[in-house]
């Protein structure tokens, strides 16, 4: 089962929103990836520019490969249509991991 954790803020700031999510929300995405009813982990963060691309698809990455074989991706986006589009597919897609993928309307 895919579970969710959605990060409502972070700083406007490439290196002090990846601190945030780091400091304040890194251990529950680890602990819900721990549950054995869970078999991934959609990381629903707000929009942000290119900027926080790199640490956006790092954590994607690095997580991703700490969790396997459980899956953990990173979805970015306002809440609507595209962002949900987007986390039904990763329910239903058991080789998709370690992505960052932001959705737009």
């Amino acid at each position: 089962m895919q579970r969710v954790i959605e990060v409502g803020l972070l700083p406007e700031g490439a290196l002090d929103a990846s601190t945030a999510f780091m400091a304040f929300h890194l251990e529950a995405a680890r602990a819900m990836l721990a549950d054995p009813d869970c078999s991934a982990l959609a990381i629903v963060l707000p929009p942000a520019d290119h900027a926080h691309r790199d640490w956006r698809l790092a954590l994607a990455r690095d997580l991703a490969r700490e969790a396997a074989p459980r899956r953990a991706n990173v979805v970015a986006g306002a809440p609507g249509e595209a962002r949900d589009a987007v986390l039904r597919f990763l329910a239903d897609a058991p080789g998709v991991t370690g992505q960052y993928l932001p959705c737009h309307e």
